[in-house]
């Protein structure tokens, strides 16, 4: 079994599995593996590797695995990196601009924020924000920066919120939660390699292996629902051509047509799981 993200999550996971097995919790955040650690140290079957999911596949093959029974991909933030105001993910308290979810990285939010040009800026927050006011958030940014860095989360929502029009807001929520969703995204590649990460832990699964993916919003979840798609074999060649180019090979089967939502009650304890969805695939 391995489990990327959300590692500090992982004790009832790891109390179902028999001494026989192995839990594998990669995590970028050395403080969530460490969390984790305290956790389940009544365990002595569980190795922790902090490294990216993306780089799963790799992982796997330094540990001499050549395959797995299961992963489970838990994407996002987490509500410890949200809740720590020291980390910067959140909009609600006041804490340095830097949302890395790996500490050792270089690339912060202060960076993106003081040094991405206008254009650069305003395309990363209606990509992944889905922030129509992008323009006008990036313009403002840009000009508030020439006369001092934007070093603080409650600066960057003080721009924001001077950039939106406030009968937007208030038909919307907080002003800055797609602005600082996009800017995380870019701090730490969430989406791009996500595809690629889809497919290779698929690779990696014994046969009837499942991997079940966790995502938290909708950039999320419609790469790796289009991920199965296309690892279920469907030809993804434009309309009109003669014979199929794309090369798709069948992998395995959804097992999830629908993604699996949260329970009433799961969300009345949880509030942060509201938009959580749970897609599973098979390897066959």
């Amino acid at each position: 079994m391995v489990q990327c993200g959300g590692a500090g999550h992982s004790y009832h996971i790891a109390k179902r599995l028999s001494q026989k097995g192995l839990l594998i919790g990669i995590d970028r955040d050395k403080e969530a593996i460490e969390v984790a650690k305290k956790r389940l140290k009544k365990f002595d079957n569980v190795c922790y590797v902090h490294d990216n999911h993306d780089n799963i596949k790799e992982l796997i093959e330094k540990l001499n695995i050549d395959k797995v029974d299961g992963i489970l991909l838990d994407l996002g933030v987490s509500s410890y990196q949200i809740d720590e105001k020291t980390r910067g993910f959140t909009y609600m308290q006041n804490g340095p601009l830097d949302m890395r979810m790996d500490k050792t990285q270089d690339l912060t939010a202060e960076y993106i924020v003081n040094n991405y040009k206008e254009e650069e800026l305003a395309e990363v927050i209606y990509k992944y924000g889905e922030e129509k006011f992008s323009r006008e958030i990036a313009k403002n940014i840009c000009k508030y920066r020439v006369k001092e860095k934007i070093e603080t989360t409650a600066k960057l929502v003080e721009i924001i919120e001077k950039s939106i029009p406030k009968m937007h807001n208030q038909k919307k929520g907080h002003p800055a939660k797609r602005t600082f969703q996009a800017i995380r995204i870019e701090v730490n590649n969430e989406i791009k390699p996500l595809h690629d990460t889809v497919i290779n832990s698929i690779q990696i699964l014994k046969n009837k292996g499942r991997l079940c993916i966790i995502t938290f919003h909708s950039l999320e979840d419609r790469a790796v629902k289009q991920a199965y798609i296309e690892a279920t074999g469907k030809c993804t060649c434009p309309p009109g051509l003669p014979y199929c180019v794309c090369g798709q090979k069948k992998l395995g089967k959804i097992i999830t047509r629908k993604p699996i939502l949260p329970s009433d009650e799961e969300m009345k304890n949880n509030s942060r799981s509201k938009s959580a969805k749970l897609r599973v695939f098979e390897k066959l």
